[in-house]
This record gives C-alpha cells, sequence and structure tokens, in this order.
C-alpha cells in the first residue's frame, strides 16, 4: 500500500498484520479522492475505522489541513501513527484509539465541523449505522460535510431519510461501494 498523489505520493505505508483490516486497493483509492478531490484541499478529514490509515494520510497528502484518525485496534493505532510520522504528517494529524461511536461523542466536545468524513466498518455489522445516528444532529457535520461510507455492496441505507440525510451519490465495484450521504438541503 502507497501513497498515490501529493506530497507523499509513492511513499510505501505499512499496513496492520492479522485479517483485521482491508486496506482500500490504490486503484479503488484512487477512484474515491478523483470524487474527493473538490471536498479534500485545506479540509478537516475525519477517518472512522481507520486501520493503517491510509486513507487519512492519502487527504493530507493531498492537501487536507488536518485529518482525525479513530481506531479501537492497538495495531492499528500503532500502524497509523508509524505511517504518520513516515510521511511527516504527525503534526496535522490527532489518533483516537477507541470505539468510533465513544470518539464521535468525545469529539463533539472539542472539534467543530468536518468536510469531509470517512468510515470503512468491517462489513455485515451495521457499525455504519450506529455512526450514522451517533452522527445525525451532530456539530460535527455541517451543511457542506460530505460522508463517505465503503461497504459492502449489499449494504442498505434505507433509514437515512429519518436521520436528515440523503444519498448523494454511489460508486459500486465488484464487491463493495463508496456511498457518498450529506444532509437534508
Amino acid at each position: 500500500m502507497r501513497v498515490i498523489a501529493g506530497t507523499a505520493r509513492s511513499l510505501q505505508l505499512k499496513t496492520v498484520p492479522g485479517l483485521d483490516t482491508r486496506p482500500t486497493t490504490d486503484r479503488i483509492k484512487e477512484t474515491l479522492f478523483n470524487i474527493l478531490q473538490p471536498y479534500i484541499p485545506e479540509a478537516e478529514f475525519l477517518d472512522l475505522f481507520s486501520g493503517s490509515g491510509g486513507i487519512g494520510i492519502e487527504a493530507l497528502s493531498r492537501g487536507a489541513a488536518h485529518a482525525c484518525f479513530v481506531d479501537h485496534g492497538k495495531k492499528a493505532v500503532q500502524v497509523i501513527r508509524e505511517n504518520l510520522a513516515h510521511t511527516h504528517f504527525t503534526d496535522r494529524a490527532e489518533v483516537l484509539s477507541q470505539d468510533v461511536v465513544s470518539a464521535v461523542r468525545i469529539l463533539e466536545d472539542r472539534h467543530g465541523v468536518f468536510d469531509v468524513i470517512f468510515m470503512d466498518p468491517p462489513y455485515g455489522q451495521e457499525l455504519e449505522r450506529d455512526v450514522l445516528y451517533a452522527l445525525a444532529g451532530s456539530k460535527l457535520v455541517g451543511k457542506d460535510t460530505l460522508i463517505v461510507v465503503e461497504s459492502d455492496i449489499q449494504t442498505s441505507f434505507d433509514y437515512l431519510s429519518e436521520l436528515n440525510f440523503t444519498i448523494q451519490k454511489t460508486k459500486e465495484y465488484k464487491t463493495n461501494k463508496h456511498t457518498f450521504i450529506t444532509l437534508f438541503p
């Protein structure tokens, strides 16, 4: 896994050992960032279920002002910190080692609106639903915030309207998809 573009372009990133995480492939990451690029310059970026931190680091490399990484796995947090040091982004990053819903509540007290919130939870556990419920009405989400959920292709978001969210776009791949979500206008 590597950084695809920007100031840290081509730097190799460590991955979390074992099968607990699924790093986003370079091809899918490039497609994702082609869509995200208008949102990235000077952005406040929140990377939930960060794994090795590759998505948030890519955002920093492409010009995000700051990124917050959240993962509850000790190995993952260690790898995120090592990758941030390797790419020289430690000063523009914050790493929280805890479950994502608790982190959202903690961030409520110490952070403003994020421009982009990305999450890649374990598939098939409906953790994205728990996080979206936590983000509904949260001061972390503003009228221009883009929430991106990576999930398996069958994941349903039919409950979003009750949270005042709407799907702007879905990008499907072979077995997974990115769903781009915003507040109702």
